[in-house]
């Protein structure tokens, strides 16, 4: 029996009023965790989902009256708060539904007025309905391309996480203008199309800092601690040379100590020391350029900014809880806060200028990227929610709901479920407005992104919600108007020119692939996990593999290539004690994965090069044999794990594990564990021998 069938809630069941309650506002009281299972929800489960709603559903008299409210609402209504329409489809059911005789006026962004629906210029207009009888309606009109174009050529990259790629220049830390010089590299002299990096948004602060990138204070903006101080151009022009020195003293002990002496990546203390660098700029006045340029910024950005480096100054002296502080600061709007910015306005010109360099510096990278020949650039990853203690939940309070959890439900995998600690956005509240925060992080983030990684893209459907104080087991699935998000996705990002990744991994509800796929969202695939499910279980054939999507050997939460040819991911769980079952039998089972795999690669001919005349270790040639499984497939863009180029045996992150293991703090090593820097990188004969296979299939495919 899987393990997931243990941990099922006993069914009970739900009033009838409770479940057309529940319905009415997304709510979901059972879910699929395969085709042929239904778990249901519990009531208790339902009840705070719809408490978090603004839905009193306490006792049966508040559902009665809820219902009957909400029914009521329903029927009187010419107009729901949001309404999609795509290029070239049929009209939206929303208009169709209205009364004969309805008069419609759209106001578009553009600052335009139609009578009528009909064709408009893509944007987020205002919409009017004057029903025969009078009544009137406003609704939000998405207007959206149909779809994304499709990249016009199949292209290679390389997948890292920023932290861990440290030059000899880096301050403790990968930084931009590592990046930077990895894109100008990597276009220039590998002929890659792309790098993809983890997610840099912005950190709450305080030590220890949450190290994972995907608990983020703000998605918004991003974090300062990956600045490149050297090339802040106010940098050239600080005159406590003194202290200047003794920064980059500090700075060149921080990186040797990762480099050189086996030390973590300490981002604290890397932050610390950026901080006082950056105070110390704050210092040298702007020129005249830079000062309207940094003006311009402050106006683009407006109220969000101003919001998110008060709530950076606050912290300062209150603390990064701000559930913890002053009643009068909690909330962004009151006269407390106010005044406290006021007061505290030279800090919060230090954070929003700190905004300003990361956002230029993010930027420049974009623009080396693409001068350097790549045709997507920057690959930025959008985290799937944010730090309940953070910037953004304070800012956007309003649009999170209170007292509930992104996590999971329990599957085959994890008996217990998972609790992210994420507060999930209101889909009513983003439907109010039009989806306007959706909207402004993604204008933000493609700014500089030449395409976007949105991290559980499952959740553009539906989310699983847990109760605060309750186990993942305890939670539910509440649905979002998958039809408007996606609508908001696919308008900002062609506004942009930019490409949308959707990481699709693991237990995909029925049609989200396909409506992602028809509006030119690419997929995720990963070689372990692509085989026949629906058949005889086995690898499935490169020719079978789909087109639209990035394929990979691996993620920064799986384990690196050369540990699973090697077994020795299994070896590391059980050092730190995470099998749940005996070691020969996990031993025997992952050898039989990797087996059944390494027959493939050789059946078609992929697995050479190992021993005889060209000395390539059988591990490396493995890897090798992968890449060129994957340019078999029709994937439009390959992506390479930068640590399976120089034989990296450690993952970056390893789920279910807190300090057991040291979790986004390594830098990438070689197959000995030795930190490799990016210079070395850029020398490396393993590195070049992959790519070179990697450009052979490449041109192979085209021609």
């Amino acid at each position: 029996m899987p393990a997931a069938q243990s941990a099922e809630p006993p069914a009970e069941d739900l009033p009838e009023d409770l479940t057309r309650l529940a319905a009415l506002h997304g709510v979901a009281t059972s879910y699929r965790p395969s085709p042929d299972r239904t778990v249901p929800a519990s009531a208790t489960a339902v009840t705070l989902a719809l408490a978090a709603l603004g839905v009193d559903a306490s006792s049966p008299g508040a559902v009665r009256a809820a219902l009957a409210a909400r029914e009521s609402e329903l029927r009187a209504r010419l107009l729901p708060p949001t309404v999609v329409r795509w290029d070239g489809g049929a009209t939206p059911a929303a208009l169709s539904a209205l009364p004969a005789g309805t008069r419609l006026r759209v106001d578009t962004e553009q600052g335009e007025r139609h009578d009528g629906a009909g064709r408009l210029p893509h944007g987020v207009h205002r919409l009017t309905a004057t029903a025969p009888d009078g009544r009137t309606a406003d609704a939000h009109l998405i207007v959206a391309p149909a779809r994304l174009p499709t990249p016009a050529v199949r292209s290679h990259g390389l997948l890292v996480q920023l932290y861990s790629l440290l030059s000899r220049r880096s301050w403790g830390m990968g930084d931009l203008g590592d990046l930077g010089e990895l894109a100008a590299w990597a276009g220039r002299s590998l002929g890659a199309g792309f790098v993809q990096v983890n997610p840099l948004h912005a950190a709450v602060p305080g030590a220890p800092t949450d190290p994972s990138p995907y608990r983020p204070s703000s998605r918004r903006f991003p974090d300062p601690v990956h600045l490149r101080i050297e090339d802040v151009p106010e940098f050239a022009y600080v005159t406590d040379h003194e202290r200047a020195r003794t920064l980059r003293e500090r700075a060149g002990r921080l990186r040797e100590g990762v480099l050189d002496k086996g030390a973590l990546i300490d981002r604290d203390a890397v932050w610390e020391l950026k901080r006082d660098a950056l105070e110390l700029l704050h210092e040298v006045p702007l020129g005249p350029g830079r000062r309207a340029a940094y003006c311009d910024y402050l106006a683009e950005q407006g109220t969000a900014l101003e919001d998110h480096a008060t709530w950076c100054a606050l912290a300062e002296v209150h603390g990064s809880d701000w559930h913890r502080w002053p009643e009068g600061l909690r909330d962004p709007r009151s006269a407390d806060t106010d005044r406290a910015r006021r007061e505290l306005m030279d800090r919060v010109d230090f954070h929003s200028r700190l905004t300003w360099l990361a956002d230029t510096q993010l930027t420049a990278a974009q623009r080396t990227a693409r001068e350097a020949g790549m045709p997507v650039g920057i690959v930025h990853d959008l985290a799937v929610g944010v730090h309940p203690r953070g910037a953004d939940s304070w800012a956007q309070r309003e649009y999170f709901a209170a007292g509930m959890s992104v996590g999971a439900p329990p599957d085959a995998f994890n008996s217990r479920g998972q609790d992210w600690g994420l507060p999930p956005w209101r889909p009513d509240r983003l439907a109010d407005r039009g989806y306007a925060p959706f909207r402004a992080l993604l204008r933000g983030l493609f700014r500089y992104a030449g395409a976007l990684r949105v991290d559980h893209v499952m959740g553009l459907f539906r989310l699983w919600w847990v109760p605060e104080g309750h186990p993942p087991t305890e939670g539910t699935y509440v649905h979002y108007d998958a039809e408007a998000m996606l609508a908001v996705l696919v308008l900002e990002a062609g506004r942009a020119g930019g490409v949308v990744i959707g990481e699709d991994l693991g237990t995909v509800e029925p049609g989200v692939r396909e409506a992602l796929r028809e509006r030119g969202v690419l997929g995720t695939s990963v070689l372990w996990f692509e085989r026949d499910w629906t058949g005889d279980g086995r690898p499935l054939p490169p020719e079978r593999w789909r087109a639209d999507c990035l394929a990979t050997a691996t993620t920064h939460d799986l384990p690196s290539t050369a540990a699973r040819l090697t077994g020795e991911h299994v070896e590391l769980r059980d050092r730190l004690g995470l099998l749940t079952r005996p070691l020969e039998e996990e031993r025997a089972e992952a050898a039989a994965d990797t087996a059944e795999w390494l027959d493939v690669l050789a059946r078609l001919g992929l697995l050479h090069g190992t021993g005889g005349d060209t000395g390539t270790p059988a591990e490396e040639a493995g890897i090798q044999a992968v890449h060129r499984f994957l340019l078999r497939t029709p994937a439009r863009m390959v992506g390479i794990w930068l640590p399976d180029a120089v034989g990296d045996r450690r993952p970056q992150n390893l789920p279910g594990t807190w300090d057991q293991y040291p979790n986004w703090r390594l830098p990438v090593a070689d197959a000995e564990g030795r930190p490799v820097t990016l210079e070395e990188l850029a020398a490396s004969p393993r590195l070049h021998a992959l790519i070179d296979v990697v450009r052979e299939g490449d041109g192979d495919r085209e021609s």
